[in-house]
């Protein structure tokens, strides 16, 4: 997949140390745990040694007018496979709600077919309304759904 993906008003590049800071910001509010600037240097570290093995990740998102930070997007093995990767994105609380995801996930669903693949999947718990209308721009539609510790995780499919 290309490391590189400009749309109207994004630029998505893989993360980089430097932002360690807007991305703990990010995983702290998820409201999942208290997460340091630290961790965020770990999974940064990871995600760039994930890119180099696989080809894929998540890249960071950013405005093209002023180069803010507005969180991620990308492809993950997941839950799923290289073959057929997942979908992954999220924005920091202040980015949402203004066709940010809706842009960046559309310019990657792009490049991942442009490398062949013909299906991507995204999981989604079942509370988070605001990813199925994202999902439902981008074409994806309902496969099915699994229950783990964490409650109901629909499955959505798209081929490309």
């Amino acid at each position: 997949m290309v490391l590189r993906i400009e749309t109207e008003r994004l630029v998505l590049t893989p993360e980089e140390p430097a932002d360690a800071g807007w991305f703990t910001e990010l995983l702290n509010a998820r409201g999942t745990g208290v997460f340091t600037r630290s961790d965020a240097v770990e999974r940064i570290a990871a995600m760039t040694e994930t890119i180099a093995t696989s080809g894929i990740g998540v890249l960071a998102v950013r405005r093209r007018s002023d180069d803010a930070a507005l969180g991620y997007c990308g492809l993950v093995v997941g839950r799923g496979s290289l073959g057929e990767p997942e979908l992954a994105y999220e924005l920091l609380p202040s980015a949402r709600a203004h066709g940010y995801a809706t842009e960046a996930a559309r310019a990657v669903l792009a490049a991942a077919f442009a490398t062949g693949r013909t299906r991507i999947w995204a999981t989604v718990r079942s509370w988070n309304e605001p990813s199925f209308r994202v999902l439902a721009k981008l074409g994806f539609a309902r496969d099915h759904t699994t229950v783990d510790d964490a409650g109901e995780l629909v499955w959505l499919v798209h081929d490309g």
